[in-house]
């Protein structure tokens, strides 16, 4: 069955973990709004196969972003993520968005610019604010996400 869009609900997110499904809106007509399901086995990766994913390729890495809900005004948007081994460096520049991310497999590891280091595994999650400064490394990780941004998210 194929879904136009979906959108994450605040209390469907925290109860993802505990009951393994989480709770989304589907808008399926013009008008209407109705509750659809995201299944142990989408959250487990099979969301990935959604032909609504986007796949974007660069060198040996490849990355999936299925976008969930984005706002109208588009200033939120939330939605799963997975890529492999992985490193950026945000120095000059802040990390530009306020992101939650709850980590399904792999981990993350953060360290802020003063040397702070914190590792993210699965089942773990973590929250950067925009203004963030650091290098973000990993072998790889599936995450939901949660991001706002005042200036809005493509």
């Amino acid at each position: 069955m194929k879904r136009a869009l979906y959108g994450v609900t605040a209390v469907g997110l925290m109860m993802a973990g505990a009951a393994g499904a989480l709770t989304v809106t589907s808008i399926t007509g013009e008008d209407a709004i109705t509750p659809a399901e995201l299944t142990e086995a989408e959250i487990a990766g099979a969301i990935f196969d959604n032909p609504e994913v986007v796949v974007t390729s660069s060198g040996d890495r490849t990355t999936y972003d299925f976008v969930a809900h984005l706002s109208s005004d588009k200033k939120f948007v939330s939605g799963m993520y997975r890529t492999g081994e992985a490193h950026w460096t945000y120095d000059d520049t802040a990390y530009g968005v306020d992101e939650f991310m709850y980590f399904i497999e792999g981990s993350v590891t953060l360290t802020s610019e003063d040397g702070t280091v914190q590792v993210i595994k699965a089942g773990e999650s973590a929250t950067i604010p925009k203004e963030w400064k650091g290098k973000w490394d990993t072998d790889g990780y599936s995450k939901m996400y949660v991001i706002y941004s005042a200036d809005g998210v493509e």
